[in-house]
């Protein structure tokens, strides 16, 4: 079904060390509006679809969120990678070091970890396909107050190309729900029966 490329869709490369920043952008990890939630959302509702288009668009998105995962998951790990115990204390990680050590898991910033209660496959194309263009938008916010939080170059490029696939998708998710709409707007033509399936007098 995909093929894997070992290799990051952008590069993180980044030299400092910060586990405080590390803290807020785990929650484009799994927080809410993160990049788990939103590949498991569309790679659910991608059955409910209607049309090939549509089902290949969810498709397409939901995996590249997966790669936006890995991005996002190497970043933190960046940021942490042969900090300290007593240092990542000091910047408020010391809750998160206890349950996980350095390792990357799902959770929001502020440290609710990550649940399917974020996501939802209504079955309705209409409804998941407005839920996606606002999830799109929910992540374009949050990767933009990151931004409002970051000086390092070498933290910001990743985020800022992030930001960028989330335009993106939600221009690709509004055409698709026209292409839906016009599919479910389509008036049904029935074929008269031939007359071998009429009813013989």
């Amino acid at each position: 079904m995909w093929i894997y490329d070992k290799k990051l869709e952008y590069p993180v490369k980044i030299k400092n060390r910060n586990p405080r920043m590390a803290k807020y952008i785990i929650s484009q990890y799994g927080g809410p509006d993160g990049e788990l939630a939103a590949s498991l959302r569309y790679l659910s509702q991608r059955f409910s679809m209607p049309t090939e288009e549509a089902r290949a668009t969810l498709n397409d998105i939901g995996t590249e969120e997966l790669a936006h995962l890995e991005i996002v998951g190497t970043i933190v790990h960046q940021l942490t990678r042969g900090v300290p115990a007593d240092v990542i204390e000091r910047e408020g990680l010391g809750a998160y070091y206890t349950d996980h050590d350095h390792a990357i898991y799902p959770m929001s910033a502020s440290g609710t970890p990550w649940t399917a209660a974020y996501i939802q496959s209504k079955g309705d194309p209409i409804a998941d396909l407005v839920e996606d263009l606002a999830a799109e938008q929910k992540a374009r916010a949050t990767y933009e107050n990151l931004l409002n939080l970051v000086d390092d170059p070498d933290v910001r490029e990743p985020l800022k190309f992030l930001r960028a696939r989330e335009i993106v998708h939600f221009q690709r998710f509004g055409e698709t729900l026209r292409i839906v709409e016009e599919k479910l707007a389509q008036k049904k033509f029935y074929m008269p029966k031939p007359d071998f399936m009429k009813p013989t007098k």
